[in-house]
């Protein structure tokens, strides 16, 4: 069996071709990181400021839920007496039997 030649070091330009293939790989990596990080239709800024906007939108929905509960709730409460003729009085104009209205009207 021939003996087998020994391993002999890499040339100088073999060690210059191999790390100019590394500085190319690191910056092709590099830019693909940056473009899929900043630039990209669907990049992780752009996904990081949609899940903020989710996160306010879902708050004032919730925010609006409860004032919407909070109204059918005084729905379905209805308007007492004393309401219903305080509005009656202001709005319409309307007044008892035999009472005398004076309205009194300010300078604005």
């Amino acid at each position: 069996m021939p003996a087998r030649p020994s391993a002999s070091p890499a040339s100088p330009r073999a060690r210059a071709s191999g790390r100019l293939r590394r500085r190319i790989g690191l910056a092709a990596l590099s830019i693909l990181l940056a473009w899929l990080l900043f630039v990209d239709d669907y990049s992780l800024w752009k996904r990081l400021g949609w899940h903020r906007e989710h996160a306010a939108l879902r708050a004032e929905n919730e925010a609006l839920q409860a004032r919407i509960d909070e109204l059918h709730q005084k729905l379905e409460a209805g308007l007492s007496d004393e309401v219903v003729e305080r509005i009656a009085r202001e709005h319409y104009g309307m007044r008892r039997p035999g009472e005398t209205v004076y309205r009194v009207e300010g300078k604005d």
